[in-house]
């Protein structure tokens, strides 16, 4: 009784991993435009991330020499913290919270 028992699960086991459609790896033939659209997006990426820890960084500068955050990031430049704001990246936007003292990167 126990050995029909155990082959029985041991074949649901062997068919339950057996669906995995992400383990193929892809195309062969678009491989290399794959790997050149994720190397792109990976710099946007870091690039974005770059941007928005530079602007976080004059942030808490301001923050502990005025006493508050500013009321907007063009307040940033006229004070010297930042030579210019960064420019967002294609298809995206620039987000200040004021009250936070936060900028983000978001989709437009």
């Amino acid at each position: 009784m126990k050995q029909p028992f155990c082959l029985f699960m041991l074949a649901a086991l062997f068919l339950a991993g057996c669906g995995d459609k992400n383990s193929g790896g892809g195309n062969p033939a678009t491989a290399p435009v794959d790997y050149l659209n994720a190397a792109g997006n990976a710099q946007k990426k870091a690039l974005k991330t770059v941007d928005v820890a530079s602007l976080n960084q004059a942030l808490a500068a301001f923050n502990v020499s005025e006493g508050h955050y500013p009321k907007d990031l063009n307040e940033l430049v006229e004070t010297k913290y930042i030579a210019k704001i960064p420019d967002a990246p294609y298809g995206s936007k620039i987000v200040y919270d004021a009250a936070a003292g936060t900028v983000s990167v978001v989709p437009k």
